[in-house]
């Protein structure tokens, strides 16, 4: 059992917690993330660690109320426990050896872009980091990512905090203005991280994009992770989960993601009437 030691929303959608799992905040590193099982019943469902204290024992996970998990699993208040998380898996992203990075985060992916700015600064990296939400209203860890990157650029969809456009117009003006980077991390939606992909292909920067395919067991062997990056097979979970973004089968990853959207739909629908949310 994982006990919760601290809760808090972070938008209307989004949820901050803080798990004590002391032999995972101990060996974790930026780029990792766990699968957690919320009760017996419950399903797998990997989470990127969003931050780690290993003199507390405890690793921060950040997610969105999407489906039924997640929502079960936001129904859980601060001493009560998570009953499986397995980590840390995955491999850890490869910080030391860059000067200049560009740190793209999308939306709830702002989440898991967080920590790896936060991993590159302190390693001594300038860290410019973009950020784009649709509105301001739902603006999430704007002091953690300021306090984690060297620039700060947020963006909205609409502009209503007086920064309109999306993450790749602001990436464009940066490299439009001469900035040189060492390596290019997106994280967020799959159709923002092939347009980041799009932007810097023409100028060799290295790009590395986090995937998020659906994901079981975590250790290679069920292979629903499954990517094509390069012509080549590949596995979210063991290989990944960041790949080369001028690499990866683009058109294949989004189909991926959709074959049970309907069974996810309905059992989340069956959970909100269950919990008397919804009709």
């Amino acid at each position: 059992m994982y006990t919760i030691v601290k809760k808090r929303p972070l938008n209307d959608s989004v949820t901050w917690m803080d798990v004590e799992a002391p032999l995972i905040a101990r060996k974790a590193r930026a780029g990792q993330f766990i699968i957690l099982r919320v009760n017996e019943t419950g399903e797998r469902i990997p989470l990127t660690i969003a931050d780690h204290d290993p003199e507390k024992g405890t690793i921060t996970i950040i997610f969105q109320k999407v489906g039924k998990t997640t929502l079960l699993l936001d129904t859980l208040e601060e001493g009560e426990a998570i009953l499986d998380v397995v980590g840390p898996l995955g491999k850890a992203t490869e910080i030391e050896g860059y000067h200049r990075v560009a740190v793209i985060g999308g939306g709830v992916g702002c989440a898991i872009a967080y920590p790896e700015a936060k991993a590159f600064h302190a390693a001594g990296a300038q860290v410019d980091m973009i950020a784009g939400f649709r509105n301001k209203d739902i603006i999430m860890l704007e002091d953690e990512m300021k306090a984690a990157s060297t620039r700060l650029f947020v963006m909205t969809d609409d502009g209503s905090n007086g920064n309109k456009g999306f993450v790749t117009a602001k990436l464009q003006e940066l490299l439009d203005a001469g900035e040189k980077y060492d390596l290019v991390l997106a994280i967020g939606p799959l159709p923002m991280m092939r347009a980041v992909a799009q932007v810097t292909a023409p100028t060799g920067i290295k790009t590395l994009v986090s995937m998020n395919p659906i994901m079981i067991d975590g250790t290679g062997m069920c292979g629903g992770c499954r990517l094509r990056v390069g012509g080549e097979t590949k596995f979210a979970c063991v290989d990944g989960p960041e790949f080369d973004a001028h690499q990866v089968d683009w058109d294949e990853a989004m189909k991926r993601l959709t074959p049970y959207k309907e069974e996810e739909q309905h059992a989340c629908r069956l959970f909100l009437q269950e919990q008397g949310i919804q009709k």
